[in-house]
């Protein structure tokens, strides 16, 4: 009965954001398929409870008093107890530094643990955003921003600033056939902006890089998926100067980088599934794009 609770309100709170922001974009259902499997649970066609986990975003432009057409996207994964525990939710929004960013997400989440008490909070986590961002953008030389209701602690324009991190995330699966898993990972990495590979097949393989906040939010999205098993195998993080300009930063990330865009790529399919690969080619592919030394935490051995 709690499980059946907890999908009723999930349905009912992604039935209401659907009607809320009908606009192309505004609202974006990243698996539709979980949702559809969420439906037929609360309407009784199976007695499953599911397992991939919905995943939405709220994409929207807030007016403030200091800064107008301020873009802000909201990412949500609900958890299978939801709305009992919180979903995941972060902000990700171009006009926050790091620290900034940090702040927010902190202020945030202790207002939802204060105020909503096991409700459905999307909303108000939307509404609170809307009240509050400006709270965040008064002085982009803050290496530390004020929570709401709070003395604000300002630093000079010479304060140190913080670095923005770059990631670089291993991921392996037991295996990845799935043809959504798939599209989903080839249109997510598109959207943020990440460079990398897939590997289809048994075992599956990710590799995501660019800034971190967007690997996590790609490694959040996919984790809660449906997976025999998924793990991050390795991950690399280097620290990029946040002092430069914006193009600059860009391309301090972009010189990090060792794949050019993010494919699906295949080795020699084979097996009586075509889903083994030659991991050969697996290896050359990777020592080509100097990453063979991944190649013996994947699989334990050395490539040649």
């Amino acid at each position: 009965m709690a499980h059946l609770e907890q999908a009723e309100s999930q349905l009912a709170e992604i039935e209401l954001l659907s009607s809320m922001y009908p606009g192309e974009d505004e609202l974006v259902i990243t698996d539709q398929l979980a949702v559809a499997e969420l439906r037929e649970y609360v309407e009784g066609a199976t007695d499953t409870y599911p397992l991939s986990r919905p995943h939405i975003l709220i994409k929207q432009k807030m007016d403030t008093d200091t800064v107008k057409g301020v873009n802000v996207t909201i990412s949500c994964t609900y958890s299978s107890d939801y709305p009992n525990v919180l979903p995941e939710i972060a902000v990700r929004c171009p006009d926050l530094n790091r620290s900034q960013q940090a702040q927010l997400h902190s202020d945030m989440n202790t207002y939802l643990s204060e105020s909503c008490h096991g409700d459905v909070c999307v909303l108000s986590a939307v509404e609170w955003v809307k009240d509050n961002v400006h709270l965040y953008l008064t002085d982009k030389s803050t290496s530390s921003t004020a929570a709401p209701g709070k003395k604000e602690s300002r630093f000079t324009s010479s304060s140190p600033q913080p670095k923005e991190q770059f990631s670089r995330l291993w991921i392996y699966s037991h295996h990845i056939y799935n043809k959504r898993k798939r599209k989903n990972i080839l249109e997510w990495s598109k959207e943020l902006g990440l460079s990398g590979f897939s590997m289809p097949g048994k075992p599956g393989i990710i590799c995501v890089e660019g800034p971190q906040s967007a690997c996590e939010d790609f490694w959040a999205r996919v984790k809660v998926l449906t997976w025999k098993k998924i793990i991050i195998r390795h991950r690399e993080d280097v620290s990029v100067d946040s002092q430069s300009a914006e193009a600059s930063m860009a391309d301090n990330i972009d010189s990090l980088r060792r794949f050019t865009g993010f494919e699906e790529a295949m080795f020699d399919p084979h097996g009586n599934r075509g889903n083994h690969m030659n991991l050969g080619q697996l290896y050359q592919y990777l020592s080509e794009r100097g990453c063979g030394d991944v190649f013996q935490l994947y699989f334990g051995i050395e490539g040649r």
